[in-house]
């Protein structure tokens, strides 16, 4: 073991496949990359160097480009959860990326359909759009002098010089089979679907502005341990072994009364709790309140740690996320718009509403999925009446009485049953014309986000 001043204890000596991912994080954005030259400068086979090429791409730390190969991009945080890359788009429409391969990684700030003069389609061109035109020269060199990039459709193509314009200016071009129309409502519907996909964080979207963590081997002593105290005030330590696989955790009150030279293997906890990259924050978060835990691990395929998560970690991304407009509409949403909120001289809650076609199963009375949502919201707005938070639902008892049909009005009553610092239990029924419809009594945990 080896001592860092700047970071704690390192590993004795690194893979060579750490060593390409670190030589390939090193190159310069947009630089070429191939396995032979790869394996020529860091001296390591051809299939060592395709592997750790191939893990690289899963970091986002390289791209493979059409008529490019393969080049080192730049790895972005997802700040702009919401906006598709113009990479994006050409998965969606099918495409054929005719230029601008680059440029991929853009975000895209709004699409023009170029259906009107030129004269006229230029003032709603801007840096970071993407016109959807079909085989107009002039409109395509037009939207790249002007910074956006081009989606032509019907199957068209383009002029070789404007092919090297979009590679000069690192702009995409690119070339579907669909109509106009038929485009422009698919990336529409694409960027309706990412709205509701930005409230979804991942444990990668927090992970990527954090250090290298300080870990520990299983041949390390308690005495170690004490030093890593000392100079860094953490308590728990991810133990991994000689490949960097994750082995176990160790925290302070696993070395009560422990003698200082004893080695942790004989101390640590096997088998931690662990999440990875791909990971929800709102799952991390669950895990941490459940199991009462401050530090969770993260790994990859390979179960090699990655780096870790702590709670202070995910609170401020939960944060973060209920600060972004939410312009997307999720189903649970839409079942939930059509009901208002009516309160009595009591102060107790109601939730009334007409039960709509939408809501109604095969059989003509409503889902019974349909009532089990609007339960579940009407008490998570009760709860959130005494307590401010996110809520994960934990168990749910449910009845149903007797069939409802549509376009019938109902009113959803929930009952506060207990509130703590961690839990919610309510008890919400559905009632039609006084007849008792569902009753259900549900438990859900309280994410504190303060």
């Amino acid at each position: 073991m080896v001592k860092d001043e700047g970071s704690g204890w390192l590993q004795e000596s690194r893979t060579k496949h750490e060593q390409i991912i670190q030589h390939i994080d090193q190159l310069k954005v947009g630089t070429k990359i191939s396995v032979r030259k790869i394996a020529r400068e860091v001296e390591v086979s051809e299939g060592t160097a395709y592997r750790a090429i191939k893990e690289a791409e899963n970091q986002g730390l390289v791209s493979t480009r059409e008529r490019i190969g393969t080049v080192r991009v730049e790895k972005k945080l997802r700040v702009n959860i919401h906006k598709l890359t113009f990479g994006e788009i050409v998965h969606i429409v099918d495409g054929v990326v005719l230029g601008g391969s680059l440029g991929l990684d853009m975000p895209l700030n709004k699409f023009v359909i170029g259906a009107m003069e030129q004269d006229a389609m230029k003032r709603y061109i801007e840096p970071g759009s993407l016109l959807i035109v079909g085989n107009r020269y002039e409109a395509h060199t037009a939207a790249m002098e002007q910074g956006a990039g081009v989606l032509i459709t019907g199957g068209f193509d383009t002029s070789a010089q404007i092919i090297r314009m979009a590679d000069e200016l690192n702009l995409p071009i690119i070339s579907c089979g669909y109509d106009t129309f038929t485009v422009a409502s698919m990336i529409n519907r694409a960027i309706y679907d990412s709205m509701i996909k930005k409230k979804i964080m991942l444990v990668e979207d927090i992970l990527l502005t954090k250090q290298k963590p300080v870990v520990l081997k299983t041949t390390n002593t308690v005495e170690e341990w004490q030093y890593l105290l000392e100079e860094t005030g953490h308590t728990r330590y991810p133990i991994v072994d000689e490949w960097n696989r994750l082995v176990g955790m160790i925290t302070s009150k696993d070395v009560v009364g422990a003698e200082r030279g004893q080695t942790i293997d004989k101390l640590m906890t096997r088998n931690p709790l662990k999440v990875t990259a791909r990971t929800s924050i709102a799952s991390a978060a669950h895990t941490m309140v459940w199991e009462g835990i401050e530090l969770l691990p993260v790994i990859d395929v390979n179960r090699k740690l990655i780096g870790v998560i702590g709670r202070q970690d995910v609170l401020k991304a939960m944060q973060l996320v209920q600060k972004q407009p939410q312009r997307g509409e999720t189903i649970e949403e839409l079942i939930w718009n059509g009901f208002e909120e009516v309160k009595d001289d009591r102060g107790e809650i109601t939730f009334r509403g007409m039960v709509t076609p939408q809501m109604t199963s095969p059989l003509g009375t409503v889902s019974e999925g349909v009532l089990t949502t609007l339960m579940t919201k009407a008490a998570f707005r009760a709860i959130q009446e005494h307590k401010k938070g996110d809520l994960v639902l934990e168990n749910m008892s449910i009845y149903f009485m007797r069939p409802l049909q549509i376009e019938t009005e109902i009113d959803i009553k929930p009952k506060t049953i207990e509130i703590s610092r961690k839990f919610g239990k309510v008890e919400v029924s559905i009632i039609h014309l006084d007849h008792l419809i569902a009753k259900a009594m549900l438990t859900a945990q309280l994410i504190d986000q303060s």
